[in-house]
């Protein structure tokens, strides 16, 4: 069974049971997963996970579901890639990228959907629901398949084509809502306040966010237990990259991490910050909904949300639920954050593509473009250890990159091929 001992609530510290809640009733600030860490720490070793499933659940001693029988299509343990081509393209020589473009339905959702509907299976849902800017959607669907319950997903109706297809094909009830994102998410509150659902972002969100911690471990198991100097995370709702950062601080303070000594959590355990986790958290919004972004720059502590506006939907959230908590973790990791140009996107694509052959939708485009701006700007140094996060494929954004399309067109002669390829490489030169 999970090492869980109750929710906690972000802001005034209230203590609740382990329920499907996700608001302090006190103070309406977000609830949290406490852990006992205290005997979380007399069992787990880098053997104990080592011996684990090649999945998210190797490390089910830090999260908040049983992985007995979790609800797994074998989410994450996704490659770590060195990645020289595009290092020497930005003058970086200790790059690497986190693939997750390739877990089972495309996309880092999966790893805290699993959770999700673990623990929405224990407390014995019958429907998983979401309110979703596309990859949840298709993640929500295939765990409810999974798992043998209903589904039903909530979508802005001007969603990327293949994001919509690749949650239908699951079999879920599509609800494609004319607004936006944060429109669709009020419409799902409403609707969980009258229907006894699992909406994983909702009341689920506690035990669901979880699940983001998985890709900090990963990265520092394949890094030999050790961690990067500077990450690069896309950021939609912020609640990614605040879990990145506090996977590294957990493994850090149980003594996972290579040379550095255990430490204790403390009466705080959510916030706590070992002082060898020195790497930077280098956010990646995108111009046209960049909250969180504009926020640091500005040097606030709250967020003001805006109307999205961007090619990269899956990070349209104008209203980021983690926003002023991912603030605090640029802060704290001494960190950044990159906005960057609507203009820039599809490039981003393109570049990670063509040097090391990794097809990722426009959230990573987004990234590899912040990276590119680091880069350039000296934020980051050539022999810095860095890892940029690939969070989704390619192949649901098609409509972002069709003009990469250009075939040489020929005639079935040699001649015909040949005239053309020369009238291409004159082009070219």
């Amino acid at each position: 069974m999970p090492f869980v001992s109750g929710l906690k609530c972000r802001e005034c510290s209230r203590e609740y049971p382990a329920e499907a809640l996700n608001v302090c009733d006190f103070c309406f600030g977000p609830l949290e997963v406490e852990y006992d860490y205290d005997t979380i720490s007399e069992v787990i070793s880098a053997d104990r996970i080592s011996k684990g499933p090649l999945s998210i659940w190797r490390y089910q001693d830090l999260l908040p579901a049983s992985g007995e029988n979790p609800v797994d299509i074998m989410a994450g343990y996704t490659p770590l890639l060195k990645a020289p081509n595009l290092g020497k393209r930005l003058g970086l020589n200790n790059l690497y990228i986190k693939n997750d473009s390739v877990n089972p339905s495309f996309s880092f959702k999966d790893r805290v959907v699993s959770v999700a509907a673990t623990k929405a299976v224990e407390f014995g849902f019958e429907t998983l629901a979401c309110a979703s800017t596309g990859n949840l959607a298709c993640s929500v669907a295939a765990h409810a398949a999974r798992a043998g319950i209903r589904s039903v997903v909530f979508i802005p109706s001007d969603l990327e084509r293949g994001k919509v297809i690749g949650a239908a094909i699951y079999g879920p009830t599509m609800v494609a809502v004319d607004g936006t994102y944060d429109e669709v998410n009020r419409l799902c509150s409403e609707v969980g306040d009258n229907y006894p659902w699992a909406f994983v972002n909702i009341n689920m969100r506690a035990y669901y966010a979880e699940g983001s911690k998985t890709l900090g471990y990963e990265v520092a198991e394949q890094l030999g237990w050790r961690l990067p100097e500077h990450v690069v995370v896309p950021s939609a709702s912020g609640a990614m990259f605040t879990k990145i950062w506090k996977g590294f601080n957990e493994l850090a303070c149980l003594g996972l991490l290579d040379g550095v000594a255990a430490m204790s959590f403390g009466p705080d355990q959510n916030t706590v910050h070992h002082p060898a986790v020195t790497t930077r958290m280098h956010m990646a919004q995108a111009e046209g909904c960049s909250p969180i972004v504009t926020a640091w720059k500005e040097g606030q502590t709250q967020v003001k949300p805006v109307r999205p506006n961007s090619i990269a939907k899956s990070l349209a959230i104008g209203n980021p639920a983690d926003g002023i908590y991912a603030l605090r973790v640029i802060n704290k990791s001494g960190g950044s954050g990159n906005t960057v140009p609507e203009s820039d996107v599809v490039d981003g694509i393109k570049l990670l593509a063509e040097t090391e052959g990794v097809f990722t939708e426009t959230a990573g485009g987004v990234v590899i473009s912040a990276l590119k701006q680091l880069a350039e700007s000296g934020a980051i140094k050539p022999d810095e250890l860095t890892v940029a996060y690939i969070t989704g494929n390619g192949l649901k954004t098609q409509e972002a990159v069709e003009g990469v399309v250009n075939p040489l067109m020929v005639k079935p002669t040699l001649s015909s091929f040949e005239e053309a390829l020369s009238e291409r490489t004159a082009i070219r030169r």
